[in-house]
């Protein structure tokens, strides 16, 4: 080899293999070279026997979807960009025009906008159901129903259902059952051992948020124990074309062996300010299922009592006599809580919502008035108290 650029390419040097450290190695490839012809034709994306193609799995993915299996109490994983991106992957592998899904009314917002529009533009129903009314589901589930969604807790509300009589009623009329982990992370319960013969199919979760920790990677995932069902999601996640960074694997696989102390400190931090809120006067309610009292809370205790965990969110229902003006002078007159979307990073967080916009009827077990999310990040709990004192004071008085 004359040429410098070809020798630089093709250099024969290799490390050796005995290398331990306490991060993985991270591999980056769309090719992956094949030794032979036959080699080449044999392969197959379809396992995690060997390597084709970049989209299709290289160590470092193939590590993490094996971790996260570990993590949720999955058999298979499957890797996206986002955490909608999974849900939306589910709805195309496991349904078609004519057949019909089923969706909380508490549901993460963006799901039930794929429903209005992308889903229905194909053809295919989408119903709202009450998660807090499990014959709600019973009465809704029909001969076109392929597919029921479940959320727990319910996003925003942050109502803990009956879910294992929602999954019980899926098994009993087979119909596939999918839920949104992504609060429950895999750590404050078991969505494929829920009792020992009763389990979700699938799990869809936003790695974005707990996992990543760091409040800078955007990925989702989505866990099956079931063979077939996991062939089904990954025919539809190769045809889609659907593939995620090295380097954004590699940040997740740095955060998950601390996620559970994340996780517990976050909790911790909001069962505390929570508790705080419930003895102010400008709050008419607060919705946390750890909580005695908040909606659902005798389920959260069913369904995560033994771990007593219950994530770093909850919300407060402030007066209906307070003006939209106020409420955003309380949200602007934070200093420690910044105002953004997510959870699960460092940094604690506030959003006013407009609830009466995001669901199909008040809920009844909510108190009417404005609705705000708090995340908890690592900032002191003292502090934050502090500051969401300093902003009552200021807003309200």
């Amino acid at each position: 080899m004359s040429g410098r650029s070809t020798r630089l390419i093709h250099h024969p040097y290799q490390p050796p293999e005995s290398f331990a450290a306490p991060q993985p190695g991270i591999y980056k490839a769309s090719t992956i070279y094949f030794q032979t012809a036959q080699a080449l034709r044999a392969s197959d994306w379809k396992d995690k026997t060997g390597y084709t193609y970049g989209l299709h799995g290289t160590p470092t993915t193939f590590l993490l979807e094996e971790r996260l299996s570990e993590l949720e109490g999955g058999v298979q994983c499957l890797l996206v960009p986002s955490g909608l991106s999974a849900i939306a992957t589910v709805n195309q592998a496991l349904l078609k025009s004519g057949d019909e899904v089923l969706i909380p009314d508490n549901c993460y917002g963006p799901s039930k906008a794929l429903a209005q529009g992308e889903l229905q533009n194909w053809g295919i129903t989408h119903h709202i159901y009450n998660p807090m009314d499990p014959a709600d589901l019973e009465r809704r589930i029909g001969p076109k129903t392929r597919l029921v969604w479940l959320e727990a807790a319910g996003s925003v509300t942050m109502e803990f259902p009956n879910l294992l009589e929602l999954v019980r009623l899926c098994k009993q009329t087979g119909v596939t059952c999918a839920l949104d982990n992504t609060w429950g992370a895999g750590l404050a319960f078991e969505p494929f051992a829920l009792e020992p013969d009763l389990a979700v199919d699938i799990t869809t979760h936003a790695l974005t948020k707990y996992p990543s920790g760091g409040g800078d990677v955007l990925m989702g995932s989505i866990s099956t124990q079931d063979p077939a069902l996991h062939l089904k999601l990954k025919l539809s996640h190769m045809r889609l074309g659907l593939g995620v960074g090295g380097n954004d694997v590699e940040a997740i696989l740095r955060s998950l062996p601390t996620i559970e102390l994340r996780y517990r400190a976050q909790d911790q931090a909001a069962r505390a300010l929570a508790k705080w809120c419930q003895n102010r006067s400008e709050v008419l309610q607060v919705l946390h299922p750890a909580l005695p009292g908040s909606p659902g809370h005798e389920h959260w205790r069913v369904v995560c009592g033994r771990k007593d965990l219950a994530a770093g969110l909850f919300s407060v229902v402030l007066s209906s006599s307070f003006s939209q003006d106020q409420v955003d002078a309380f949200c602007n007159s934070l200093k420690l809580f910044k105002m953004g979307y997510s959870w699960g990073g460092p940094v604690s967080l506030v959003v006013p919502y407009q609830l009466q916009t995001m669901r199909e009827v008040w809920p009844q077990h909510l108190q009417r008035g404005h609705v705000l999310r708090f995340s908890t990040g690592f900032e002191n709990v003292q502090d934050l108290q502090a500051d969401l004192d300093q902003a009552f004071n200021l807003a309200f008085r």
